[in-house]
């Protein structure tokens, strides 16, 4: 990953009439960045957790942490990903979908612009750095490629699941957002929840069963994990501190989904 202030965009159009001639996988995986966006900066550390406080705020990070701007972004982004996705993927044609999710896009983007995202995408990087043969459908490339969305997600389960022990609560209003039903829910298994939620989310779209499915196999984790360690800029956002054996455990729960 690549960030400095001196790359911030002066202006953004959003014209979802450039997303109609998506195929549907790349729908998909770039709708899968969104939800995780938007997860991740509403379950990231806390912007009055983070330490040590710089002395200066012009030597502050570029990611804050959760806070009570990006959750507005956050949640509302996760809300139209909830209702908007699995349309925007199954109906080409939808624009009234694609231009929810196009604004979706921005939205989670402002959200995690300011709050920085966290494990799914941490240990995303590796993910896509150290692909071997896999080659994604509707991608026109001649090249091995993990698309960016499919390698953030892949792990969401896994990472919600071990994220959820610091903010339970945030946990499962998300799950609830997408779709679960938490009447009687407890707080302890909010991570589990909205696991599963996850789960059933991305089979309903017919993605990948884990990291097995394109090409990793256990052998692979310590160099996944390797992979993963450089990435502070991300993971030390994460609610709950990991280890390398957390990270380690975290892969080898993302081999496989269903």
């Amino acid at each position: 990953g690549i960030a400095s202030r001196a790359i911030k965009p002066t202006l953004g159009i959003v014209d979802p009439l450039h997303t109609l001639s998506m195929p549907e996988r790349i729908v998909a995986n770039s709708g899968f960045d969104v939800l995780c966006h938007a997860l991740e900066s509403y379950t990231a550390l806390p912007y009055n957790m983070r330490s040590p406080c710089p002395s200066n705020p012009i030597n502050r990070p570029a990611y804050q942490g959760s806070n009570p701007i990006s959750d507005v972004w956050a949640l509302h982004a996760l809300r139209i990903v909830a209702k908007y996705l699995k349309r925007a993927i199954r109906n080409p044609d939808d624009l009234e979908a694609r231009a929810h999710m196009h604004l979706a896009s921005a939205f989670a983007g402002i959200g995690f612009g300011n709050a920085g995202v966290h494990l799914c995408h941490g240990m995303s990087y590796p993910i896509s750095g150290l692909v071997k043969t896999y080659k994604p459908k509707d991608y026109n490339v001649d090249h091995s490629l993990v698309p960016h969305g499919l390698s953030v997600v892949l792990t969401s389960p896994a990472v919600f699941a071990f994220t959820a022990q610091i903010l339970p609560e945030r946990h499962l209003e998300a799950a609830e957002i997408l779709g679960a039903d938490i009447r009687a829910a407890r707080i302890k298994d909010a991570g589990f929840i909205l696991a599963d939620t996850l789960r059933k989310f991305l089979f309903d779209l017919n993605v990948d069963d884990g990291l097995a499915a394109i090409g990793y196999s256990k052998a692979d984790i310590p160099a996944l994990v390797k992979g993963t360690l450089p990435q502070e800029r991300v993971t030390k956002l994460s609610p709950r501190p990991q280890t390398e054996e957390d990270l380690s455990a975290l892969f080898e729960a993302s081999m496989k989904l269903y």
